[in-house]
Protein backbone atom coordinates (compact mmCIF):
# COMPACT_ATOMS: atom_id res chain seq x y z
CA UNK A 1 0.00 0.00 0.00
CA UNK A 2 2.79 2.44 0.85
CA UNK A 3 4.32 2.42 -2.68
CA UNK A 4 0.91 3.38 -4.12
CA UNK A 5 0.39 6.20 -1.63
CA UNK A 6 3.89 7.57 -2.30
CA UNK A 7 3.50 7.43 -6.07
CA UNK A 8 0.09 9.11 -6.44
CA UNK A 9 -1.15 12.43 -5.11
CA UNK A 10 -4.69 11.13 -4.55
CA UNK A 11 -5.71 7.58 -3.66
CA UNK A 12 -9.34 6.51 -3.19
CA UNK A 13 -10.10 3.30 -1.30
CA UNK A 14 -13.68 2.10 -1.74
CA UNK A 15 -15.40 -1.15 -0.90
CA UNK A 16 -18.61 -2.49 0.54
CA UNK A 17 -16.73 -4.14 3.39
CA UNK A 18 -14.42 -1.34 4.63
CA UNK A 19 -15.79 -1.36 8.15
CA UNK A 20 -14.97 -0.11 10.69
CA UNK A 21 -13.18 2.68 8.87
CA UNK A 22 -10.80 3.58 11.68
CA UNK A 23 -9.09 0.18 11.55
CA UNK A 24 -7.71 0.44 8.01
CA UNK A 25 -5.51 3.54 8.51
CA UNK A 26 -3.92 1.80 11.49
CA UNK A 27 -3.22 -1.43 9.62
CA UNK A 28 -2.09 0.24 6.37
CA UNK A 29 -0.20 3.02 8.19
CA UNK A 30 -1.60 6.16 6.54
CA UNK A 31 -3.63 9.20 7.57
CA UNK A 32 -6.85 9.65 5.54
CA UNK A 33 -7.94 13.16 4.54
CA UNK A 34 -11.58 12.10 4.28
CA UNK A 35 -13.41 9.02 5.57
CA UNK A 36 -17.06 8.38 4.88
CA UNK A 37 -19.39 5.42 5.37
CA UNK A 38 -22.40 5.56 3.08
CA UNK A 39 -25.86 4.05 3.12
CA UNK A 40 -27.49 2.39 0.12
CA UNK A 41 -29.72 4.69 -1.89
CA UNK A 42 -32.57 2.40 -2.86
CA UNK A 43 -36.25 3.09 -3.40
CA UNK A 44 -37.31 -0.06 -1.54
CA UNK A 45 -35.80 -1.99 1.39
CA UNK A 46 -34.20 -4.73 -0.68
CA UNK A 47 -32.17 -6.41 2.07
CA UNK A 48 -33.51 -8.02 5.20
CA UNK A 49 -30.79 -8.77 7.80
CA UNK A 50 -32.03 -10.91 10.69
CA UNK A 51 -30.12 -11.86 13.84
CA UNK A 52 -31.23 -15.16 15.35
CA UNK A 53 -30.13 -15.94 18.89
CA UNK A 54 -32.26 -19.00 19.74
CA UNK A 55 -34.15 -21.82 18.11
CA UNK A 56 -37.82 -22.70 18.28
CA UNK A 57 -37.10 -24.55 21.55
CA UNK A 58 -35.52 -21.35 22.99
CA UNK A 59 -32.08 -22.96 23.20
CA UNK A 60 -29.38 -20.34 22.42
CA UNK A 61 -27.55 -20.98 19.16
CA UNK A 62 -23.87 -20.25 18.64
CA UNK A 63 -20.73 -21.64 17.02
CA UNK A 64 -18.62 -21.10 20.14
CA UNK A 65 -16.19 -23.96 20.62
CA UNK A 66 -17.83 -25.31 23.77
CA UNK A 67 -21.33 -25.38 22.21
CA UNK A 68 -20.83 -25.91 18.49
CA UNK A 69 -21.33 -29.70 18.66
CA UNK A 70 -24.22 -29.56 21.12
CA UNK A 71 -26.98 -31.68 19.49
CA UNK A 72 -29.63 -29.09 20.43
CA UNK A 73 -27.66 -26.28 18.74
CA UNK A 74 -26.94 -28.38 15.64
CA UNK A 75 -30.59 -29.43 15.40
CA UNK A 76 -31.74 -25.81 15.67
CA UNK A 77 -29.36 -24.83 12.87
CA UNK A 78 -30.80 -27.62 10.75
CA UNK A 79 -34.41 -26.78 11.52
CA UNK A 80 -33.76 -23.15 10.63
CA UNK A 81 -32.39 -24.17 7.23
CA UNK A 82 -35.30 -26.55 6.61
CA UNK A 83 -37.85 -23.83 7.31
CA UNK A 84 -35.99 -21.38 5.06
CA UNK A 85 -36.01 -23.91 2.20
CA UNK A 86 -39.78 -24.01 2.49
CA UNK A 87 -40.44 -20.26 2.20
CA UNK A 88 -37.47 -18.94 0.16
CA UNK A 89 -37.62 -19.41 -3.63
CA UNK A 90 -34.67 -20.35 -5.85
CA UNK A 91 -31.21 -20.34 -4.24
CA UNK A 92 -30.02 -20.32 -0.62
CA UNK A 93 -26.33 -19.91 0.22
CA UNK A 94 -25.08 -21.11 3.61
CA UNK A 95 -21.71 -20.15 5.06
CA UNK A 96 -19.91 -22.09 7.79
CA UNK A 97 -16.91 -20.96 9.82
CA UNK A 98 -14.49 -23.64 8.51
CA UNK A 99 -14.31 -26.79 6.41
CA UNK A 100 -14.03 -28.96 9.53
CA UNK A 101 -17.12 -27.34 11.05
CA UNK A 102 -19.01 -27.80 7.78
CA UNK A 103 -18.13 -31.50 7.69
CA UNK A 104 -19.11 -31.93 11.34
CA UNK A 105 -22.49 -30.22 10.88
CA UNK A 106 -23.32 -32.14 7.69
CA UNK A 107 -22.44 -35.44 9.39
CA UNK A 108 -24.65 -34.68 12.40
CA UNK A 109 -27.52 -33.45 10.22
CA UNK A 110 -27.31 -36.69 8.25
CA UNK A 111 -27.49 -38.75 11.45
CA UNK A 112 -30.51 -36.72 12.60
CA UNK A 113 -32.27 -37.22 9.25
CA UNK A 114 -32.36 -33.50 8.53
CA UNK A 115 -30.53 -33.69 5.19
CA UNK A 116 -33.27 -35.87 3.71
CA UNK A 117 -35.84 -33.27 4.71
CA UNK A 118 -33.80 -30.50 3.07
CA UNK A 119 -33.53 -32.54 -0.13
CA UNK A 120 -37.31 -32.80 -0.33
CA UNK A 121 -37.45 -29.03 -0.77
CA UNK A 122 -34.26 -28.18 -2.69
CA UNK A 123 -31.18 -29.82 -4.14
CA UNK A 124 -28.00 -29.63 -2.08
CA UNK A 125 -24.45 -28.80 -3.20
CA UNK A 126 -21.30 -28.49 -1.07
CA UNK A 127 -18.07 -26.55 -1.50
CA UNK A 128 -14.95 -28.64 -0.88
CA UNK A 129 -11.23 -27.95 -0.75
CA UNK A 130 -10.93 -29.36 -4.28
CA UNK A 131 -11.24 -26.54 -6.84
CA UNK A 132 -12.66 -28.77 -9.60
CA UNK A 133 -15.33 -30.30 -7.34
CA UNK A 134 -16.35 -26.85 -6.15
CA UNK A 135 -16.60 -25.52 -9.73
CA UNK A 136 -18.85 -28.44 -10.73
CA UNK A 137 -21.01 -28.01 -7.61
CA UNK A 138 -21.40 -24.28 -8.28
CA UNK A 139 -22.34 -24.88 -11.93
CA UNK A 140 -25.01 -27.43 -11.01
CA UNK A 141 -26.29 -25.19 -8.22
CA UNK A 142 -26.91 -22.40 -10.72
CA UNK A 143 -28.62 -24.83 -13.13
CA UNK A 144 -30.99 -25.90 -10.35
CA UNK A 145 -31.82 -22.24 -9.64
CA UNK A 146 -32.35 -21.51 -13.34
CA UNK A 147 -34.79 -24.37 -13.94
CA UNK A 148 -36.95 -23.58 -10.91
CA UNK A 149 -36.01 -26.60 -8.78
CA UNK A 150 -34.11 -24.44 -6.32
CA UNK A 151 -30.98 -25.40 -4.43
CA UNK A 152 -28.91 -24.93 -1.28
CA UNK A 153 -25.16 -24.34 -1.47
CA UNK A 154 -22.96 -25.04 1.55
CA UNK A 155 -19.86 -22.81 1.55
CA UNK A 156 -17.02 -21.86 3.87
CA UNK A 157 -16.14 -18.36 5.00
CA UNK A 158 -12.77 -17.32 3.49
CA UNK A 159 -13.22 -20.05 0.87
CA UNK A 160 -13.22 -19.60 -2.88
CA UNK A 161 -16.96 -18.94 -3.12
CA UNK A 162 -17.16 -16.37 -0.30
CA UNK A 163 -14.82 -13.87 -1.95
CA UNK A 164 -15.10 -14.24 -5.71
CA UNK A 165 -18.57 -15.42 -6.68
CA UNK A 166 -21.72 -13.31 -7.06
CA UNK A 167 -25.13 -14.78 -6.29
CA UNK A 168 -27.35 -12.19 -7.94
CA UNK A 169 -31.11 -12.51 -8.36
CA UNK A 170 -32.35 -16.14 -8.32
CA UNK A 171 -28.91 -17.50 -7.38
CA UNK A 172 -29.09 -16.01 -3.88
CA UNK A 173 -32.41 -15.02 -2.38
CA UNK A 174 -31.12 -15.84 1.10
CA UNK A 175 -27.74 -16.19 2.78
CA UNK A 176 -27.36 -17.94 6.13
CA UNK A 177 -24.29 -17.32 8.27
CA UNK A 178 -23.91 -20.19 10.74
CA UNK A 179 -21.73 -18.76 13.49
CA UNK A 180 -19.05 -16.05 13.56
CA UNK A 181 -16.06 -16.85 11.31
CA UNK A 182 -13.16 -16.23 13.67
CA UNK A 183 -9.82 -17.25 12.22
CA UNK A 184 -7.93 -20.19 13.76
CA UNK A 185 -6.01 -18.52 16.57
CA UNK A 186 -3.39 -21.24 17.12
CA UNK A 187 -1.77 -20.60 13.74
CA UNK A 188 1.85 -19.51 14.15
CA UNK A 189 1.51 -17.10 11.23
CA UNK A 190 -1.53 -15.46 12.85
CA UNK A 191 0.19 -15.27 16.24
CA UNK A 192 3.14 -13.47 14.62
CA UNK A 193 0.78 -11.09 12.82
CA UNK A 194 -1.10 -10.28 16.01
CA UNK A 195 2.16 -9.65 17.83
CA UNK A 196 3.33 -7.31 15.05
CA UNK A 197 0.05 -5.35 15.07
CA UNK A 198 0.19 -5.01 18.84
CA UNK A 199 3.81 -3.85 18.94
CA UNK A 200 3.81 -1.61 15.85
CA UNK A 201 0.29 -0.15 15.74
CA UNK A 202 -1.10 -0.76 19.27
CA UNK A 203 -3.98 -2.83 17.90
CA UNK A 204 -5.25 -5.23 20.54
CA UNK A 205 -5.59 -8.91 19.68
CA UNK A 206 -9.33 -9.12 20.37
CA UNK A 207 -10.01 -5.96 18.37
CA UNK A 208 -8.30 -7.33 15.29
CA UNK A 209 -9.89 -10.79 15.57
CA UNK A 210 -13.38 -9.26 15.87
CA UNK A 211 -12.66 -6.86 13.01
CA UNK A 212 -11.43 -9.69 10.78
CA UNK A 213 -14.41 -11.92 11.63
CA UNK A 214 -17.00 -9.23 10.93
CA UNK A 215 -15.24 -8.18 7.71
CA UNK A 216 -15.48 -11.80 6.55
CA UNK A 217 -19.13 -11.90 7.60
CA UNK A 218 -19.86 -8.79 5.52
CA UNK A 219 -18.14 -10.35 2.50
CA UNK A 220 -20.35 -13.43 2.81
CA UNK A 221 -23.55 -11.43 3.28
CA UNK A 222 -22.76 -9.19 0.33
CA UNK A 223 -22.81 -12.12 -2.10
CA UNK A 224 -26.60 -11.95 -2.39
CA UNK A 225 -27.17 -8.27 -3.23
CA UNK A 226 -25.50 -7.29 -6.50
CA UNK A 227 -27.66 -4.57 -8.02
CA UNK A 228 -30.48 -2.05 -7.61
CA UNK A 229 -33.17 -4.53 -8.70
CA UNK A 230 -31.83 -7.38 -6.56
CA UNK A 231 -33.07 -8.40 -3.11
CA UNK A 232 -32.20 -10.96 -0.46
CA UNK A 233 -32.48 -12.12 3.14
CA UNK A 234 -29.38 -12.13 5.36
CA UNK A 235 -29.61 -14.44 8.37
CA UNK A 236 -26.97 -14.15 11.11
CA UNK A 237 -27.42 -17.30 13.17
CA UNK A 238 -25.45 -16.78 16.35
CA UNK A 239 -26.46 -15.05 19.59
CA UNK A 240 -23.15 -13.12 19.65
CA UNK A 241 -24.23 -11.03 16.65
CA UNK A 242 -26.62 -9.21 19.02
CA UNK A 243 -23.70 -7.60 20.84
CA UNK A 244 -22.98 -3.98 19.96
CA UNK A 245 -19.27 -4.66 19.40
CA UNK A 246 -20.27 -7.08 16.62
CA UNK A 247 -23.13 -5.17 14.99
CA UNK A 248 -21.21 -1.90 14.92
CA UNK A 249 -18.45 -3.50 12.87
CA UNK A 250 -20.84 -4.34 10.03
CA UNK A 251 -20.90 -1.92 7.06
CA UNK A 252 -23.39 0.92 7.28
CA UNK A 253 -25.37 -0.31 4.27
CA UNK A 254 -26.19 -3.48 6.25
CA UNK A 255 -26.58 -1.80 9.63
CA UNK A 256 -29.14 0.68 8.26
CA UNK A 257 -31.59 -2.23 7.90
CA UNK A 258 -30.95 -3.86 11.30
CA UNK A 259 -33.72 -2.47 13.47
CA UNK A 260 -34.45 -3.63 17.02
CA UNK A 261 -37.31 -5.75 15.70
CA UNK A 262 -34.80 -7.76 13.64
CA UNK A 263 -32.44 -8.55 16.52
CA UNK A 264 -32.43 -11.29 19.15
CA UNK A 265 -34.98 -13.36 17.25
CA UNK A 266 -36.16 -16.93 17.60
CA UNK A 267 -36.46 -19.12 14.53
CA UNK A 268 -40.25 -18.70 14.41
CA UNK A 269 -40.11 -14.90 14.54
CA UNK A 270 -37.40 -14.87 11.87
CA UNK A 271 -39.59 -16.91 9.53
CA UNK A 272 -42.54 -14.55 10.00
CA UNK A 273 -40.40 -11.51 9.11
CA UNK A 274 -38.85 -13.33 6.14
CA UNK A 275 -42.26 -14.28 4.73
CA UNK A 276 -43.48 -10.69 4.96
CA UNK A 277 -40.31 -9.41 3.30
CA UNK A 278 -40.57 -11.85 0.39
CA UNK A 279 -44.20 -10.92 -0.22
CA UNK A 280 -43.24 -7.24 -0.31
CA UNK A 281 -40.39 -7.89 -2.75
CA UNK A 282 -42.71 -9.89 -5.01
CA UNK A 283 -44.80 -6.80 -5.76
CA UNK A 284 -44.20 -5.23 -9.20
CA UNK A 285 -42.25 -1.98 -9.49
CA UNK A 286 -41.19 0.19 -12.38
CA UNK A 287 -38.12 2.23 -13.16
CA UNK A 288 -39.93 5.55 -12.66
CA UNK A 289 -40.14 4.84 -8.91
CA UNK A 290 -36.35 4.83 -8.70
CA UNK A 291 -35.76 8.20 -10.37
CA UNK A 292 -34.29 10.72 -7.95
CA UNK A 293 -33.21 8.18 -5.36
CA UNK A 294 -31.52 5.05 -6.68
CA UNK A 295 -31.34 6.34 -10.26
CA UNK A 296 -30.36 9.82 -11.44
CA UNK A 297 -31.16 11.41 -14.77
CA UNK A 298 -28.72 13.78 -16.45
CA UNK A 299 -30.83 16.74 -15.26
CA UNK A 300 -30.53 15.61 -11.64
CA UNK A 301 -26.77 15.16 -11.96
CA UNK A 302 -26.33 18.65 -13.41
CA UNK A 303 -28.28 20.18 -10.51
CA UNK A 304 -25.99 18.69 -7.87
CA UNK A 305 -23.58 21.04 -6.14
CA UNK A 306 -19.95 20.61 -7.07
CA UNK A 307 -17.99 18.75 -4.42
CA UNK A 308 -15.46 20.72 -2.45
CA UNK A 309 -12.11 19.42 -1.26
CA UNK A 310 -11.91 19.13 2.55
CA UNK A 311 -10.32 22.11 4.27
Amino acid sequence: MQPIIKRYDHVVLTSGTLSPLDMYPKILNFQPILSESLEMSLHRPCICPLIISRGGDQVPITSKYDARNDPAVVRNFGNLLIEMTVIVPDGIVCFFTSYSYLESIVSMWNEMGLLNTILKNKLLFIETTDALETTIALSNYKKACDNGRGAVLFCVARGKISEGIDFDHQYGRCVLMFGIPYVYTESRILRARLEFLRDQYQIRENDFLSFDAMRTTAQCLGRVIRGKSDYGIMVLADKRYNRADKKNKLPRWINQSISESRCNLSTDTCLDIAKKFLKEMAQPFNIAEQIGKSLWTLDIVEKQKASRPPS
